[in-house]
């Protein structure tokens, strides 16, 4: 099923870049304009098993068995799941939406496709000899009517190569952050000088003795006075000054 993958997405995407060193056969990016729902898909090949774009049957595998292949050899199951004429490259989320319906249980939400969709179901039903319920065969009608003009399309398996080898996104380099400016130094606070109150003078009392001599001091009413000796004074008293 890969081959008939790659073979699908190499038909069914525009755009597309193929892996180098692979014969020109697996298919790295492109872009699908979805058929089902006419939106555009962006594709790139991960390892991971969500791909942006999944292969459909347009005959659902389920639908078919239980129309006539559960009769069927291995073999032409094989080739049944794997032809090209029955796979289209789609969206995720449509391609869930679908599951194993039919004709009659499910069409495209794109209308303008639906024509083309059932034409493709006839001509795979055809091909391998599938069975018609009634409900399928007026939805297929419905549809048909409506576009009397078309024709049962065949496919052929697009060939190898022919589109340019993927090169891989050279990654950027993160911008360096740029240099930070060095933080300015706080300019310390200049400390000033607190002048100091005056020491108080000294409340005394006229020929208290004093310490130490040459002391001031002042009376209550404010006269100077000054601590000293004179001759025969055994200890130092408050005087005049």
């Amino acid at each position: 099923m890969q081959i008939e993958r790659n073979d699908t997405l190499r038909r069914d995407l525009k755009a597309v870049a193929l892996k180098a060193g692979s014969n020109g056969c697996t298919v790295m990016a492109g872009i699908l304009t979805d058929p089902y729902t006419a939106k555009t898909v962006r594709f790139a090949r991960t390892s991971s098993p969500a791909s942006p774009v999944q292969i459909d049957h347009v005959v659902a595998l389920a639908d078919a068995w239980v129309k006539g292949a559960a009769a069927w050899p291995q073999a032409k199951r094989t080739s049944f799941a794997n032809d090209t004429l029955n796979l289209v490259a789609v969206s995720p989320s449509v391609n869930a939406a679908k599951g194993a319906g039919d004709a009659a249980t499910w069409l495209p939400p794109a209308k303008a496709h639906r024509c083309t969709y059932v034409a493709r179901q006839v001509a795979v039903k055809a091909k391998y000899q599938l069975a018609v319920t009634g409900a399928e065969r007026n939805a297929m009608v419905a549809v048909l009517t409506t576009c009397a003009t078309i024709r049962v399309p065949t496919v052929a398996v697009p060939p190898l190569g022919g589109f340019p080898f993927y090169a891989a996104p050279t990654p950027t380099a993160a911008p360096k952050p740029s240099a930070k400016p060095a933080p300015r130094p706080v300019p310390k606070p200049i400390r000033t000088a607190t002048p100091q109150s005056p020491a108080p003078v000294q409340v005394v009392h006229p020929g208290a003795f004093c310490s130490p001599e040459g002391d001031l001091g002042h009376t209550r009413k404010g006269t100077l006075m000054r601590c000293s000796m004179k001759t025969g004074d055994s200890r130092a008293r408050w005087r005049s000054a």
